[in-house]
This record gives C-alpha cells, sequence and structure tokens, in this order.
C-alpha cells in the first residue's frame, strides 16, 4: 500500500467514524472551535499586557537607557537608587539603599537568556561595595547555570515576568 492509498484509506475511515456518530462529530467540532477562540483570546491578553507594561520599549533600549530606566523603577519602589560609573563600576551598574539595607544590581538588556557572567559580575560586586543583597535585573531570562550559581551565591535574579510586573505596578500608579 503506497502512501496515498494509505491517507486516503485513513480519512475514509475518520469519515466513517465521524459521520457514525453526529454527537461526537458535534461535540469534535465545538472542541475544535473552542480551542480555537480561546488560543486567539489567551494570544490577545498576553499582546495587551506586553503593550501596556512598556516592556516592548524596553527591548529596544541601549544597555544605558535601561539603567536608567531601572533607576526610576526602583526609586518608585522606594529605594535611594544611584548609577555606577559607566567604567570601572566592579561588576555593579545600581546601587540601592533603604534605611537597614544596600543592594548592588547588576542589568542585562539583552536579546538572549543571561548566563553565568552577569552572576559572577555581581557576586564580585558585592564585596566591592559592601552591599547586604546582589540582584541581576534582564528584560529576558535566565539560563540554567546562572540559575544555579544564583542560587549557591544568593543572588536575586529577576527576569522578564517580575520585572513586567514591577512595571505594570509602575504605570497602574502613574
Amino acid at each position: 500500500m503506497d502512501f496515498l492509498t494509505g491517507l486516503r484509506v485513513g480519512f475514509e475511515l475518520l469519515w466513517a467514524i465521524l459521520t457514525a456518530e453526529p454527537m461526537l462529530t458535534m461535540f469534535l467540532v465545538i472542541f475544535f472551535v473552542g480551542s480555537l477562540i480561546w488560543a486567539f483570546v489567551v494570544n490577545y491578553l498576553r499582546q495587551q499586557k506586553l503593550r501596556k507594561s512598556g516592556i516592548l520599549e524596553v527591548d529596544k533600549m541601549t544597555g544605558k537607557v535601561f539603567e536608567e530606566y531601572l533607576q526610576g523603577l526602583l526609586k518608585h519602589k522606594g529605594y535611594k537608587v544611584s548609577l555606577t560609573p559607566v567604567t570601572g563600576d566592579y561588576g555593579a551598574d545600581l546601587v540601592l539603599s533603604t534605611t537597614d539595607k544596600r543592594v548592588v544590581v547588576q542589568a542585562k538588556r539583552y536579546n538572549k537568556k543571561v548566563g553565568l557572567k552577569a552572576v559572577q559580575e555581581i557576586v564580585s560586586a558585592k564585596g566591592h561595595y559592601n552591599a547586604d543583597e546582589c540582584w541581576v535585573i534582564t528584560n529576558n531570562y535566565f539560563t540554567a547555570p546562572a540559575v544555579k550559581l544564583a542560587t549557591s551565591n544568593k543572588v536575586v535574579l529577576i527576569d522578564r515576568d517580575l520585572l513586567m510586573k514591577w512595571m505594570l505596578e509602575m504605570n497602574k500608579a502613574a
């Protein structure tokens, strides 16, 4: 039996099953159409959330502009924020402080997942800046090795999802 004959027999069998039981046919059609509608609604809501958060604009920023954007975002979250020098920053882009703690932040505006190097840099910056905590913030996600290293060094990883949540909170407050 060649491929086309097998395909024809398969379609004939499927047609026989569907026409033999009209309720099954109706259920399958409703299920298929409902699944398509559900997929479109979920995709539409996801796109609305992306637009509303402003993450699409963040994705177009330069690294320096992203750092400045984070400065405003983190000030909105209640931190005193200072940017480190562009060169000689010892692995930190921002230094956050509250009355009881100091946090160093490595900002990575990437088109790909953030790897080990960012975690290594912020761990070294923690000691240099005498910080209590260290964070890496990205508009993307982290590789598995980066997550593993961050966990063992108590580095807080802020990925695209949490960043979008913070952005939406700031936009609501504005």
